[in-house]
């Protein structure tokens, strides 16, 4: 493996963001966070000698190239209202034309199961067809064709990272989070259901050491590659191991797919989910092996010990008053 330059987070202020700017702060790596914003940036990484704080407009090409600019490598974290799932491949080719222009030599997209639409066997390895059957799957593999597409065009080389929903310690986008801060509070916890069938779930502060040592290994370029979660687990399960640790049993109110038709009614994020509930009643599972026989072995959390953090977290973070 080889020691790159400079690394940047596009998208940088979420959880995912985070967790990769740990791992390369612990690898004592300097980083440039980008972002729309400073305020979320500075809160999250101000207090990081290593992190360089940028603001951009991520539909002005000029603007991108400018954040770009001395970068080796770009992990693309960039999110889109739920809403707007459009906007992916307009934002990703944009994004492309900036890096170029600034001499940008990688880039990762971190990306999601979308793509494949339904599996047609789990666990699926990286050569499952992707054929979405949904607007965001299909926007999701626009986005990528992209990404793909750009590998060896004007010193660019570009790879995939699929990720299966994740979790982790005070998360609020993560499907799990309401249910640790119902376990910590005592309170009754909403789900989106089923919440029985077995459910793939990666611990997100595990990504960042990953994608660090991938933005330093040359021969991940080129194609796609899945990180998966430590086997499968079903949402009641998550819930009886939080409820227990706090010495209760669980309380949750679970919406299925008729329900969130009716809250879509109200809410543009409710109705949204409607069309991806399949992947409750149908999940797609990954097989990360070809990643491993890359990297070695990948240290993941176990499904125990991340319920534990979570719940934890949820506890001091009510404890502080800010959940």
């Amino acid at each position: 493996m080889q020691v790159t330059g400079k690394v940047g987070l596009f998208g940088a202020a979420g959880a995912a963001g985070q967790s990769i700017a740990t791992a390369l702060s612990a690898a004592g790596r300097d980083y440039r966070v980008v972002g729309r914003s400073r305020e979320p940036l500075q809160r999250a990484f101000g207090n990081d000698p290593r992190a360089e704080i940028v603001t951009w407009y991520p539909d002005d090409p000029r603007s991108i190239e400018a954040a770009a600019a001395g970068l080796q490598t770009i992990i693309y974290l960039v999110g889109v209202p739920y809403h707007r799932f459009a906007q992916h491949p307009a934002l990703m080719e944009k994004t492309l034309a900036g890096v170029t222009a600034a001499g940008v030599e990688r880039l990762i997209l971190i990306g999601t199961v979308y793509p494949y639409g339904r599996a047609r066997g789990n666990p699926i390895r990286e050569d499952h067809p992707r054929e979405p059957h949904t607007f965001k799957g299909r926007m999701r593999l626009a986005q990528e064709q992209l990404v793909l597409a750009a590998h060896g065009q004007r010193g660019l080389e570009t790879l995939v990272l699929r990720l299966p929903d994740f979790y982790g310690p005070n998360i609020e986008r993560s499907l799990l989070n309401g249910l640790f801060v119902g376990a910590a509070s005592g309170k009754r916890a909403q789900m989106i259901g089923p919440i029985d069938v077995p459910h793939e779930f990666v611990y997100l502060p595990d990504i960042g050491p990953v994608v660090e040592t991938l933005t330093r290994t040359p021969q991940a370029y080129g194609r796609w590659w899945h990180l998966a979660g430590t086997g499968t687990i079903t949402q009641r399960e998550i819930a009886r191991q939080a409820y227990a640790l706090m010495g209760t049993e669980p309380k949750l109110m679970v919406a299925g797919k008729s329900m969130l038709r009716v809250l879509g009614l109200f809410s543009p994020l409710m109705r949204e989910l409607v069309e991806m509930n399949y992947l409750m009643t149908e999940p797609v599972v990954l097989d990360d092996s070809a990643l491993t026989a890359l990297l070695g072995p990948i240290e993941k959390t176990s499904y125990q010990e991340g319920i534990r953090r979570c719940v934890e977290a949820a506890r001091e973070a009510a404890a502080r008053g800010t959940n």
